[in-house]
């Protein structure tokens, strides 16, 4: 299953936004201009599925409604989300929620419809709804005694993954106490340590080989446990003594171990992949080619992969399509959402020789950038 269209309404950054989504898309746009929080409305869809979630949940790791509402809503105003996903050629799916918050404070549904092949399975708010207005403040996804005919959806929506690897959080020796899942990495050698043992050591040793190309003098790496049960990772390095040089990741760089959650992300099954500036750390050379891995990645596993991006080597590759690059651009009433290939001047440009990098990185930078080359005066 993947995504075809969302649509966002007063949901943080964008006042009112709907975009068609392909198998891999590349977000681009200034700083605090909202990728980030366009990605959270998926990770928000998860959040209400999982275990251990729900919508007071999820709405409470955000900070609450009025957080989440956008600065350029109305007062008051309802929150709404709305996804359309396919099944292959003959299944589709529609979820729209919309939330705000009773006089007590308490999020609460207001309008919750679930379609699947455009038949209505779930339309609320409904008339037991009213009758019981606790009923308001959790949706049918989070309700196992409901959620039966459209499971499906459920566990797509669990399956959705966040990767955005702080290096620092691998190499706490802590780490990993009390977190599941982190989309930080803090989990990550822990999550390495707990696939089963054959696809474990597949996986590590086709990232040894790209490491070897990625990382100079970097030979081999393994996995163990330290004498509290804690995974470690260590690497062994060419060196001038015979048999080489071991390190664990506390001496790992930020760049290869955020490679390595890169590669380990691409090898998984599951849903749809967000990436959040999957170049950080890395030399250009590798950030050119992480287009052509993503996109190797994405016909094995069958999985959609969001990615935002600063970063112009990473555009630059020829395989992108101009259906696959949103813009992000700030605007009075909240960040606009379009398709590159809407923009009348991106195709001509294109014929003219120019890439893609070329045209859509100065679309989105932030107006009067060179007078920070004066700072401080």
């Amino acid at each position: 299953m993947k995504f075809e269209k969302l649509r966002l309404n007063n949901w943080k950054n964008f006042q009112d936004v709907e975009v068609e989504l392909q198998n891999r898309m590349f977000l681009v746009g200034p700083n605090a201009s909202g990728k980030s929080n366009f990605l959270d409305a998926f990770r928000f869809l998860r959040d209400l599925a999982s275990t251990g979630g729900g919508l007071s949940e999820a709405i409470g790791r955000r900070g609450g409604v009025t957080t989440i509402r956008s600065l350029a809503a109305r007062r008051y105003s309802d929150v709404a989300l709305e996804v359309e996903m396919s099944e292959g050629d003959t299944v589709r799916w529609r979820y729209e929620l919309a939330f705000n918050q009773s006089r007590q404070r308490l999020p609460q549904v207001k309008n919750e419809r679930i379609f699947k092949n455009g038949r209505p399975i779930v339309e609320r708010l409904n008339e037991d709804d009213e009758k019981d207005p606790a009923r308001k403040t959790q949706t049918y996804l989070e309700q196992v005694i409901v959620n039966k005919p459209f499971r499906e959806l459920v566990k797509f929506f669990s399956s959705i993954r966040y990767l955005h690897v702080i290096p620092q959080l691998i190499r706490e020796p802590d780490r990993s106490i009390g977190l599941t899942n982190d989309p930080y990495g803090g989990d990550f050698l822990e999550q390495v340590a707990k696939t089963p043992t054959p696809t474990r050591k597949a996986r590590l040793r086709r990232i040894q080989q790209a490491l070897r190309v990625a990382v100079p003098q970097l030979e081999q790496i393994e996995l163990d446990r330290d004498n509290r049960g804690v995974p470690h990772l260590r690497g062994k390095y060419r060196h001038w003594r015979p048999h080489g040089a071991w390190q664990s990741e506390e001496q790992f760089s930020d760049g290869t171990l955020r490679l390595m959650g890169l590669l380990w992300s691409t090898m998984e099954k599951g849903g749809t992949l967000l990436l959040e500036e999957p170049e950080l750390s890395l030399h250009p050379e590798i950030v050119r080619v992480i287009p052509q891995l993503l996109a190797r990645a994405s016909t094995k596993t069958r999985r959609q992969i969001l990615l935002s991006t600063h970063s112009s080597d990473l555009l630059r590759d020829n395989g992108i399509g101009i259906d696959e690059i949103l813009l992000f651009l700030p605007k009075d009433e909240g960040t606009e959402v379009v398709q590159a290939a809407s923009q009348s001047d991106v195709l001509p440009l294109l014929q003219g020789g120019l890439s893609l990098a070329d045209i859509v990185i100065p679309k989105t930078k932030p107006q009067a950038v060179a007078q920070l080359s004066m700072f401080p005066e």
